[in-house]
């Protein structure tokens, strides 16, 4: 009995002795302080054909979101250069008629941003006559013929008074000042513009097209503000060239381009009257990658993306049309540039 219990505790002693020879563990098998099991395991990655293995944490960490891709017909899409202008219907300047000295009324000059009614009277101008001095030789002209009025012409009193008297320059219709360049003593000429009135609720679209032929074939039109989708409408295209380009003029249908400025620079979406077979994405699916070729992204596995090289076609400014997909595919909507640059 005594013998077999010193070959248990033997045995006990050589097993704790090769373990501790062992040293520690392999990689991956440490539970030592301070060390993550299987760190290397959920960092993303690249493999050699393309594809990008990135683990759920590091999608929500970087805000990846995906979209259903929509396969249909669409109307073909030209994109247009364009800028907001004004609207001649509801706007209007106010100019000098006289060479003279602008002075600001009893409530001071307008600000821009500030609303006016029609006929508020918004600045003086007091005309210089002549050279030195000779403003006040009128003055003692207008006097004398005030002192004779009985024996002069009614005319010649008249003609001495408008000589003297003070332009008023009053807002030609209702609205927003958007421009004023003037200050308190200024001299301007006659003809110079002192301020602009707008109403930015009904700023108009201007685009330019090198093809006439366009305006003819125009099925619907829109311009995109950040998500914002602005439908407009087709009031007309000159028939007289403008620097070799055609320009063609839109206006919204609500009040969307009051957020806007005149002379911002746009870019119109016509759709056309022919329509192409396609797939529909978010814009900001299509990313470059390093050979400037232009891919989306398209999640394969619950954590595998896979690049698809695509010819983008613009169809609203939020979406565009590609070839090479497939019917249920998602590809990478939001923060796909981030997936492209993962190594």
């Amino acid at each position: 009995m005594k013998r077999h219990s010193h070959f248990v505790l033997i045995a006990a002693l050589t097993g704790f002795c090769l373990h501790a020879l062992a040293g520690p563990g392999e990689p991956g098998h440490s539970h030592g302080e301070g060390e993550t099991p299987f760190q290397g395991a959920n960092a993303p990655k690249r493999f050699a054909d393309g594809s990008v293995y990135l683990p759920k944490i590091a999608q929500r960490q970087l805000g990846i979101r995906t979209a259903l891709v929509q396969e249909g017909e669409f109307p073909r899409t030209i994109e247009l250069s364009a800028k907001v202008i004004n609207n001649p219907n509801y706007g209007g300047r106010v100019q000098a008629m006289i060479t003279g000295r602008i002075t600001p009324p009893p409530k001071g000059f307008p600000v821009p941003g500030q609303l006016v009614k029609q006929g508020d009277l918004l600045a003086y101008v007091t005309p210089e006559i002549g050279p030195a001095n000779t403003r006040s030789l009128a003055e003692s002209r207008l006097k004398r013929l005030q002192a004779l009025s009985d024996t002069v012409p009614r005319k010649v009193l008249e003609e001495a008074q408008a000589a003297l008297a003070n332009e008023e320059l009053r807002a030609p219709v209702s609205g927003m000042v958007a421009t004023t360049g003037v200050v308190s003593g200024q001299v301007v000429e006659a003809r110079q513009l002192i301020f602009e009135i707008v109403n930015p609720n009904k700023f108009m679209v201007e685009a330019v097209t090198y093809e006439p032929s366009v305006v003819d074939n125009i099925g619907s039109a829109n311009l995109s503000i950040g998500d914002q989708i602005i439908p407009l409408k087709l009031q007309g295209a000159a028939k007289r060239l403008r620097e070799q380009a055609l320009p063609i003029t839109f206006l919204a249908d609500d009040e969307g381009l009051s957020q806007l400025a005149i002379g911002q620079v746009l870019r119109v979406y016509v759709q056309t009257k022919q329509t192409i077979k396609g797939f529909r994405i978010p814009t900001s699916a299509v990313v470059r990658d390093g050979s400037n070729q232009s891919v989306v992204w398209v999640k394969e596995g619950p954590q595998l993306f896979r690049p698809i090289t695509v010819t983008p076609e613009p169809l609203n400014g939020s979406n565009s049309l590609v070839q090479g997909l497939h019917e249920n595919d998602r590809v990478a909507s939001k923060s796909a540039s981030l997936l492209n640059q993962i190594r």
